[in-house]
């Protein structure tokens, strides 16, 4: 199982310095967000200040772009990094694509399989030759000049990872993408019997085996180097997986496991700003189904123990201050 790291943003001198520490911890991969920075922008410093590990976008919003503009940041990446890139994309939210964007939003896994398939066609039509002729009922691509086609990737197209956690989403993700990110709102039992799944009826529709595709998995960790660290780091991880259980889209979740009354009550406590109060609703039992819980040395073993055969990556999820002692012995304990 390979294990990555998120690398910050926000600071442009910061996620060059932070890079470069996490490539010393021999994490797999490196990717980054899209909240207060261009992922691109940001993936560039990646590629440009490590040697190693892959490096991608977790996630891109792809709805607040095109297909053009998306596959040409990501040719332009893979070839740079020596084929070394994966484009994470994800839809996001209508809110944030109408009222943040200022972009449309319709229909979002049938428009995502249309997004993705067009990229695929302007990545042939520049490594192969291809005459691009992409008609679709969201995005149209019918122009292609030699002025306006890069040169071909040495390394072939960059892979493509989707953030899911629907069943529509999912399926799409088989048809279309590499790989697919889990968010960390999701357990063991979910992915196994609502994700692969739906994966997998994915594969099957467009020819492929399992062991084509990558599972890549958010996974909460509730660890410390004593008892009061961990004690607080527990606390934190509720209030997080409070968060995200607060949200309806993540609904489907909950209810899999019988909790979707708790769900009502999370998003009630959220308008009134109770955040402290809403990580005391998150169980014993609701936190062992969304986190591990162990020391240190122990987390890549608990993690292939809950997950092994189910995913190919993991990025250990610790929404809490993690010193680079404490991070160090957590990516060592994958190896």
């Amino acid at each position: 199982m390979k294990v990555d790291a998120i690398f910050r943003t926000g600071d442009l001198a910061d996620t060059i310095a932070d890079v470069r520490r996490l490539e010393h911890l021999s994490v797999d991969g490196l990717f980054c967000a899209e909240t207060t920075n261009d992922p691109f922008v940001s993936a560039m410093l990646g590629v440009e200040h490590s040697s190693r590990p892959e490096v991608g976008t977790a996630i891109a919003v792809a709805f607040a772009r095109n297909p053009m503009t998306v596959a040409m940041a990501a040719h332009d990446l893979q070839r740079y990094s020596h084929g070394r890139f994966i484009l994470g994309l994800g839809s996001q939210i209508k809110p944030h694509i109408e009222k943040r964007f200022s972009m449309p939003w319709s229909h979002p896994a049938p428009r995502m399989h249309e997004f993705i398939a067009a990229m695929r066609a302007i990545w042939r039509a520049w490594n192969d030759g291809e005459r691009l002729a992409f008609r679709g009922d969201y995005y149209k691509h019918t122009l292609m000049t030699p002025f306006f086609s890069p040169p071909a990737s040495e390394h072939g197209a960059p892979k493509v990872f989707l953030a899911a956690v629907g069943e529509h989403m999912s399926v799409v993700a088989g048809q279309v993408a590499d790989g697919l990110f889990v968010h960390g709102f999701s357990t063991e039992p979910y992915l196994r019997e609502v994700t692969w799944p739906a994966v997998d009826r994915g594969l099957v529709e467009s020819g492929r085996p399992r062991d084509a595709f990558e599972m890549s998995g958010l996974v909460f960790v509730v660890t410390g180097a004593d008892d009061h660290a961990v004690e607080e780091c527990d606390r934190l991880t509720r209030k997080q997986i409070a968060f995200y259980g607060s949200t309806p889209s993540y609904l489907p979740v909950l209810e899999h496991h019988g909790w979707g009354d708790v769900q009502g009550e999370l998003n009630v406590l959220s308008k009134r700003g109770q955040w402290d109060e809403m990580g005391e609703l998150i169980t014993d039992d609701m936190l062992d189904a969304f986190a591990v819980r162990c020391g240190p040395d122990d987390v890549g073993r608990a993690v292939r123990a809950r997950y092994g055969g189910q995913l190919a990556r993991c990025q250990p999820y610790m929404p809490y201050p993690v010193s680079d002692d404490l991070h160090a012995q957590i990516v060592a304990s994958f190896h």
